[in-house]
């Protein structure tokens, strides 16, 4: 029979993007391989997928989506998107076991890959005797971190909100707990649960796939691959394969003298039923201060939601880059060469602007006042420092040669290509 894998993606369309590069780069190495990609959908707006899911459909025939039936969740009140991602997800897998037996009907499956949100789905591979990987589209740093969840847990009864001292984990700079995500400052909530339930898998893994490169995050590759960061279990493998990359602030950039490109999106709302609403359209003028858009229009741009980002962090006059912290964003930039002011906003983003600043010297950070804002005078001290000091000098040196590397990891010979051959070839021997 001809062989296959199985990719199961969390809804939102990044998570979905990653799994789609991984694919794409497994038939790199694997031509004969045929890609399935499990769809689930969630109640509320998670960025629409179909346009993208249409054209990779139409362009690469050896990937093939398979939309899962959606599920009822029971009335809730939650207004956590990652609570309700994984009540869907633990919902979908009598949906998923179907699907792995059809599949398997007609392929011979070598493996069923998860991201952080799906591991509940690894008990259904397991029953099927399908091996179980881990997709990270986080970096090695958030994987040591939570490789190292379940030990924080088991000494202390605390929740991290009420920790007054940092978290030391092998392999990472020092974290406040605050900065640790959301769901899991709260030992009571029951996203707390589930974060913990998907840490406790990782041990049970065939393999961890880690969208990253060794020379990127070696000190969190090493410290993980040798099993320091689960000190009483199993570490499987792991395969750093990356990087996979898809072909009060306006007063601080207003008064910081550069030229901008701002991608701006809507605030959150403090509306109960968040997680179940679409998201409106853009109105900049309510966002943004009076008379802004006019003052600044020899020398800035604000579109609304989205750019062609790799092509922007691409282009020879972007000299920096305010980013979210997001992992694909992280990539992006470092792929083009383009240092970072990190300003993270919700889910793993403080651990990567900890990962970036502290760790990797790729970034100066925004601080955030005791009101959870940023200022304006911190934006422009932050955009002035990273275009016009000697510390912003080091950074962007330092980026340039992160692009180097990551160029040399990808080639022939380079860490990611020997990783993602020891990971399509350990497939031979199953």
């Amino acid at each position: 029979m001809e062989e296959a894998i199985v990719l199961y993606p969390s809804p939102p369309i990044g998570h979905l993007i990653s799994m789609v590069e991984l694919g794409k780069l497994l038939l790199t190495h694997r031509p004969s391989l045929s890609v399935h990609i499990l769809i689930t959908s969630v109640p509320y707006d998670s960025g629409s997928t179909a346009p993208y899911i249409a054209n990779v459909a139409a362009t690469i025939p050896s990937i093939k989506f398979h939309h899962l039936p959606t599920v009822t969740l029971p009335s809730t009140n939650t207004i956590h998107h990652e609570e309700l991602t994984f009540d869907v997800l633990r919902l979908s897998n009598p949906l998923v076991r179907e699907e792995l037996l059809s599949i398997s009907k007609n392929y011979t499956v070598h493996g069923l890959v998860v991201d952080f949100f799906c591991c509940a789905a690894l008990s259904v591979a397991k029953e099927l005797n399908i091996p179980g990987y881990h997709f990270s589209s986080s970096g090695a740093g958030i994987v040591a971190v939570f490789f190292y969840f379940p030990t924080i847990h088991n000494t202390t009864t605390k929740s991290l909100k009420d920790l007054k001292t940092l978290l030391h984990i092998p392999g990472v700079p020092p974290i406040p707990p605050s900065d640790m995500p959301t769901p899991v400052l709260d030992r009571d909530d029951k996203s707390y649960d589930y974060f913990l339930d998907s840490s406790r898998s990782f041990p049970e893994s065939a393999g961890i796939i880690i969208n990253t490169f060794e020379s990127l995050e070696s000190r969190a590759v090493k410290t993980a691959s040798e099993g320091l960061c689960i000190p009483n279990d199993r570490t499987p493998p792991i395969y750093c394969i990356g990087p996979l990359i898809t072909t009060e602030g306006p007063f601080g950039l207003e008064r910081s003298g550069q030229r901008f490109l701002w991608v701006v999106r809507n605030p959150p709302s403090d509306k109960k039923n968040v997680a179940l609403s679409a998201q409106p359209n853009i109105d900049l003028d309510s966002l943004l201060p009076e008379g802004f858009l006019d003052r600044t229009e020899e020398r800035g741009l604000v579109l609304k939601s989205w750019a062609p980002q790799v092509a922007v962090l691409n282009h020879p006059s972007v000299g920096g880059f305010v980013t979210h912290c997001g992992w694909n964003s992280v990539l992006e930039a470092v792929c083009a060469g383009v240092p970072l002011l990190a300003w993270p906003l919700y889910a793993e983003q403080r651990l990567n602007r900890i990962l970036l600043v502290e760790e990797m010297k790729l970034a100066l950070p925004m601080t955030e006042s005791e009101n959870g804002f940023v200022s304006a005078a911190e934006v422009e001290e932050r955009v002035r420092g990273l275009m016009e000091s000697e510390e912003g000098k080091l950074i962007r040196e330092r980026t340039v040669g992160m692009k180097i590397a990551a160029k040399v990891a990808s080639s022939e010979g380079g860490s990611s290509r020997v990783a993602l051959s020891k990971l399509v070839e350990s497939w031979k021997d199953k």
